[in-house]
C-alpha cells in the first residue's frame, strides 16, 4: 500500500515499525563494514579532532576537508595549541576551504575551551552550543561521535534519508529542529554504541547512496526496508528544492578574491582590491562584509588580516 504524504510531526506520533528497526540494524552493520576511511574516524582521534572535523566539514565536501584536517590537527593538536596562534595565521591556514568566518569562530572556541574548560572539549550539548560557530548539529555530532553518547544527530543527509526511508517521501519537508531531532531519536537504538553507529551510518548513507539528485537505490543496503522504495518511488516531495545561488560573479566570490590578496600580502590597498574585483557594488559589499566579520581590519595603508 502506498503511504500517504503526512508530516513528520504526524508520523512521529506512531511507534516506529519493525521495518524501520530492521533498517537501522542494517545501517549500523553496513557502516561498520563500509564506512569511508576518513582520518578523523581513526582510532585515537580526540574530541578536539572530532570537533575540528565537524567545523571544517560544514558546507564543504569531505574530500576537500580530509587533507586540511590532517594539516590542522598537526598545527593545533589541542585547543590550547590552536588558541596560541594569531587570528591572521588562522585565516591564512584556512586557505581556500571556504566560509572563512569558521576559522575565526574556531579560534575563539579554542580560546574559550582553553580558558573556561581547562583545555578540555566539553561533553555536554548545552556547553558545546555555547561556543561560537557551534549549533545544534555540531554540538550533538561531537557528543555522539567524540563522547559516544546516545543523542540524535540531524544534518541535511540524515533528513533526506529519514524522509525517504521512514516517511516515504522523495524530499524532506522544511527543517524543524525539534521535529527532526524527535524523528531521528525515534529510530535510534537504546544502546549508546548502536546509536552512534546509526547516527553515523544514516549520515553516510545520505552522502554515498541516498543523494539528493541521483540516489543509487539499486545498491542501497536498506532499499528493501525503505518506505519510499516500497511505495514505488512516488514523486511526493515534501518541499520544492530551492536552486543554489551561483558562485561565479557573486559577492561570495568577491570576498574570496579579496581575502586571497590579504593572505598573500601583509597589507592590501583599495587599488589592489579594485584590480581583483571589477564590479564596484560587489566589491564594496564584499569588503564591508569582511570588515564586519572581523576577517579584515583597517590599517594605515589599507586593510590587513586581524592580528589579535
Amino acid at each position: 500500500m502506498t503511504p500517504t504524504h503526512t508530516s513528520s510531526l504526524t508520523r512521529m506520533t506512531t511507534r516506529h515499525s519493525d521495518r524501520e528497526r530492521a533498517a537501522m540494524t542494517v545501517v549500523a552493520r553496513w557502516f561498520r563494514r563500509s564506512a569511508r576511511p576518513l582520518p578523523w574516524r581513526e582510532s585515537g582521534t580526540t574530541p578536539w579532532g572530532v570537533l575540528l572535523s565537524e567545523i571544517m566539514a560544514q558546507q564543504t565536501p569531505v574530500a576537500r576537508v580530509a587533507p586540511m584536517w590532517i594539516e590542522w590537527i598537526e598545527r593545533g593538536p589541542t585547543p590550547g595549541a590552536l588558541a596560541a596562534a594569531s587570528p591572521a595565521d588562522i585565516v591564512r591556514a584556512w586557505g581556500k576551504l571556504g566560509y572563512p568566518r569558521r576559522a575565526l569562530n574556531l579560534h575563539v572556541a579554542a580560546t574559550r575551551i582553553r580558558d573556561e574548560f581547562g583545555g578540555v572539549v566539553p561533553d555536554d550539548v548545552d556547553a558545546l552550543e555555547s561556543l561560537p560557530g557551534i549549533g545544534s548539529y555540531t554540538a550533538r555530532a561531537v557528543a555522539a561521535f567524540a563522547f559516544r553518547q546516545r543523542v540524535p544527530v540531524v544534518d541535511t543527509n540524515i533528513r533526506r534519508v529519514l524522509a525517504r526511508a521512514v516517511l516515504g517521501i522523495a524530499e524532506p519537508e522544511p527543517p524543524r529542529v525539534k521535529a527532526d531531532l524527535d524523528l531521528m531519536d525515534s529510530v535510534l537504538p537504546a544502546s549508546p554504541a548502536e546509536s552512534v553507529a546509526v547516527n553515523a551510518g544514516v549520515m553516510e548513507l545520505g552522502a554515498v547512496f541516498c543523494t539528493a539528485r541521483t540516489p543509487n537505490c539499486s545498491e542501497c543496503p536498506i532499499v528493501e526496508h525503505c518506505a519510499w522504495a516500497v511505495a514505488g518511488f512516488p514523486a511526493n516531495a515534501g518541499r520544492t528544492r530551492t536552486p543554489q545561488a551561483k558562485y561565479e560573479g557573486s559577492v561570495r566570490q568577491a570576498r574570496g578574491a579579496i581575502l586571497a590578496l590579504a593572505r598573500s600580502h601583509p597589507n592590501i590597498s583599495s587599488e589592489q582590491i579594485a584590480n581583483a574585483v571589477a564590479d564596484p557594488s560587489k566589491r564594496d559589499r564584499a569588503l564591508e562584509g569582511l570588515l564586519s566579520d572581523g576577517l579584515l581590519v583597517n590599517a594605515k595603508r589599507g586593510y590587513e588580516l586581524p592580528s589579535a
